[in-house]
C-alpha cells in the first residue's frame, strides 16, 4: 500500500473517531463473507458503522487525537473491525445477539464508550447494560413524574369525595 494511500485511510479513521462518539474493536476472522454481510447490514440498520482496519493504522488514527493507545495494544492484534456508534450499547447489543446465531462471532475485543475503555470478552455484559443518555433521561423524568402523578392523584380523590359528600 502506498504511503498516501495509507495517510488518507488514516485521515478516514480520524473523522470517524470525532464523528461517533463510541467505537468498539471486534475480530471477525471466523465469519465468512456471506455473514460478514449480515452483520453488515444489521450494522447498517441500528446506525452503527462498521469498518475493518490495520491495526497499525488504526493506531496511528488513535494517536492523533490523542486516545489512550496503550489500553488497547494488546487488543489490536490479528483481524479488526471496528463498530462506531453515537449510542454506547448498541453495538454491545450487536455483537451479543449476533453472536448467539454465530458461534460467539464477532468476537468483542475492546471498546470506548462512555467515556471509559473496556477491554476483554468479559466486559460485553456490562456495555450491553450500558444506558444510552435518552434511556437516563426518561427514567429520570419518570422518577420525577411519580411522585407529581401521586399528588394529583390524591387530589383528584378528595375532590370526588368531596363532590359525593356534597351530593348525600
Amino acid at each position: 500500500m502506498k504511503k498516501e494511500d495509507k495517510g488518507l485511510l488514516i485521515d478516514s479513521l480520524v473523522e470517524s473517531l470525532k464523528e461517533y462518539a463510541h467505537y468498539y474493536i471486534v475480530d471477525l476472522t471466523a465469519l465468512d463473507s456471506a455473514v460478514t454481510s449480515d452483520l453488515r447490514r444489521e450494522c447498517f440498520k441500528n446506525e452503527v458503522k462498521l469498518q475493518v482496519v490495520k491495526n497499525k493504522l488504526f493506531i496511528k488514527a488513535l494517536e492523533k487525537i490523542g486516545a489512550d493507545v496503550e489500553t488497547l495494544k494488546p487488543v489490536l492484534k490479528e483481524t479488526t473491525a471496528i463498530m462506531f456508534a453515537n449510542v454506547a450499547n448498541k453495538p454491545a447489543r450487536i455483537i451479543k445477539d449476533f453472536g448467539k446465531k454465530n458461534n460467539g462471532m464477532p468476537g468483542f475485543k475492546a471498546a470506548y464508550a462512555e467515556e471509559n475503555y473496556y477491554v476483554g470478552a468479559e466486559q460485553l455484559n456490562t456495555l450491553v447494560a450500558l444506558k444510552s443518555k435518552n434511556e437516563l433521561i426518561a427514567d429520570v423524568i419518570a422518577a420525577l413524574e411519580s411522585p407529581i402523578m401521586n399528588v394529583v392523584s390524591a387530589l383528584e380523590n378528595k375532590e370526588n369525595k368531596a363532590e359525593e359528600a356534597a351530593a348525600e
